[in-house]
């Protein structure tokens, strides 16, 4: 694009997405696409889930994303291995063109999605062009590296978002047409999702999309760690290479509002009955006697009014709401917006688990971030622990803090639905 001229508007450089040869599943060595499909690696309930998508076909993704072995590097060897046989046997093959790929969810409710899956140019945050909304953890974005310089691909794409308007109509109207042809692959997942893939390699159609999201921002919804990810492995290799861009999913909002949701947190050596017991005289808790459903109902209503949480693990639920101001005052800084301070999760992170409870937050050992609720408390009931239960955040306060240049607590949403991994990969060496 022309970066010329003196104006912010021409001076700041926008989305740049570039085709590439995808590499899908030949559908006829495997036993369906479904079969070999997984949920993004960070909402895979491990081990059971793994377990699960391993038996499911074996060739499923998660073979990939999340090898298993006994020490990191066997795990990232064993991925890059897994991912050299399925080339060489076929089971992956690449797209004999460079192009750009519309995406397709659609739910049995009526839910519908699409956006365009590209090679997106990694940026830095002081660009304002790719805008987190979250912070990272270290070990995370080392462990995904260190996977991704195994495998040389990009296994997965992230989930941005951008407001499209009136100068992106062109590319609207290419994704409905598009989304009327016979499409590259069409399964339907095990979660009740259809997906549907099409290519777009016409050189006409690919100056549209690009000329169209060169004047856009897009805001992080799913992925800050692979992001981060990105941006990490783009400085160890000189420029221009293939690290400098990374796989990404583009979705227009105004046209296909995401959902956005909570992710819970389970606090693995925590009893319930220690955790309620050291909230006394800091926060109010009731103890709620019904089923999860109606308990996320009371957590909603009360989270209307401030700060709230759900508690589980002992078979029952407890409220956790009207926190103490002053403690408040005391535990969360000063020198952040109002939206960010009255955020549940940095109520969370920095009153209750730094002060109240004293858990380290980026420690696996004591803490993990699960996605799904009903999963959340079945084990820590199984496991004696405590599930904190969360409510999700508005989209636009999410963008709003984004635009502001802050950063919300790690695992603070969960934007959905997310693009299922495995219908299509990038290598970087081919």
């Amino acid at each position: 694009m022309n970066t010329a001229g003196h104006s912010e508007a021409t001076e700041r450089r926008g989305l740049e997405l570039t085709p590439f040869r995808g590499l899908r599943y030949d559908p006829d060595r495997v036993g369906s696409l479904a079969a070999v499909t997984s949920p993004p690696y960070d909402v895979v309930v491990r081990p059971d889930g793994v377990h699960h998508l391993q038996s499911a076909d074996p060739h499923n993704i998660v073979r990939l994303i999340l090898p298993q072995a006994a020490t990191p590097s066997a795990r990232n060897d064993q991925a890059a291995k897994t991912l050299r046989r399925w080339l060489s046997e076929g089971v992956l093959t690449t797209d004999a063109h460079p192009g750009l790929y519309i995406y397709e969810q659609r739910d049995g409710n009526g839910m519908l999605q699409r956006g365009v899956i590209g090679a997106l140019r990694v940026s830095d945050p002081a660009e304002q062009v790719v805008l987190p909304h979250e912070d990272v953890m270290p070990h995370i974005v080392a462990d995904r590296a260190a996977l991704m310089r195994a495998t040389s691909a990009n296994l997965e794409p992230l989930l941005l978002t951008y407001r499209g308007d009136d100068s992106t109509t062109a590319t609207a109207d290419l994704i409905e047409r598009t989304a009327e042809q016979p499409p590259l692959l069409a399964t339907t997942t095990e979660d009740g999702f259809s997906h549907r893939l099409w290519a777009v390699t016409a050189p006409a159609d690919l100056t549209t999309i690009q000329s169209d999201l060169a004047r856009q921002q897009a805001l992080i919804a799913d992925g800050h760690h692979r992001w981060a990810t990105y941006r990490r492995l783009r400085t160890e290799h000189p420029s221009p290479s293939p690290w400098d861009h990374g796989l990404v999913l583009l979705v227009d909002t105004a046209r296909y509002p995401l959902r956005v949701r909570a992710i819970h947190r389970l606090l693995h050596d925590l009893p319930v009955g220690d955790a309620v017991a050291a909230l006394d005289g800091h926060f109010r808790v009731r103890r709620l006697e019904v089923p999860l459903p109606e308990a996320l109902e009371t957590l909603a209503d009360a989270a209307c009014a401030g700060n709230a949480f759900l508690l589980a693990g002992d078979g029952a639920f407890h409220l956790v709401d009207h926190p103490d101001p002053d403690l408040l005052a005391r535990t969360i800084p000063a020198d952040r917006p109002t939206a960010w301070r009255t955020l549940d999760a940095t109520v969370l992170h920095a009153t209750l688990l730094d002060h109240v409870w004293r858990i380290p937050e980026d420690s696996p050992a004591h803490i993990t971030y699960i996605h799904d609720t009903a999963a959340t408390v079945a084990k820590a009931e199984r496991d004696g622990g405590t599930a904190v239960l969360m409510h999700p955040v508005r989209e636009e306060v999410v963008r709003d803090l984004a635009r502001q240049g802050v950063t919300m607590p790690r695992k603070s949403t969960s934007f959905g639905p997310k693009p299922a991994s495995g219908l299509v990969l990038r290598a970087l060496d081919l």
